[in-house]
């Protein structure tokens, strides 16, 4: 359904540690880097994050969040340990979220920004 989304961000240099350590065990890496961008995907940047001097205000009550796909448990495990490592809050540890379905393992954080990311893994172990 979507090419891309982008992101604004207050500080590129942050957001980079950030994203590289919280997107690396997903399987995705910065594609495209400048001063004032960088670009995360698999083989094509799906995930722009751009410098801002009014990135949107965070609003933990707005239900924005963006959901990263993962292989593996492990993967959201990793997700989730290194974006807590690289400056990121935690917003759920990774677990079972059996209301959401048997096999839904997911961890939540939340970005140097305000930014609610997941991951998540939908296979059975």
């Amino acid at each position: 359904m979507f090419n891309h989304i982008s992101l604004g961000v207050r500080d590129i240099a942050r957001s980079k540690k950030f994203y590289d350590a919280a997107l690396k065990p997903l399987g995705f890496k910065c594609l495209s880097e400048d001063a004032s961008s960088l670009g995360y995907g698999a083989d094509a940047v799906a995930l722009w994050i751009g410098q801002s001097a009014k990135p949107v205000p965070a609003d933990d009550k707005s239900n924005l969040h963006f959901c990263f796909d993962a292989a593996t448990r492990k993967a959201v495990d990793a997700f989730h340990e290194g974006a807590v490592k690289a400056g990121g809050k935690d917003n759920g540890k990774p677990g079972l979220r059996r209301d959401y379905g048997d096999n839904y393992y997911a961890a939540f954080v939340i970005d140097p920004d305000g930014y609610r990311l997941e991951a998540y893994c939908g296979k059975a172990k």
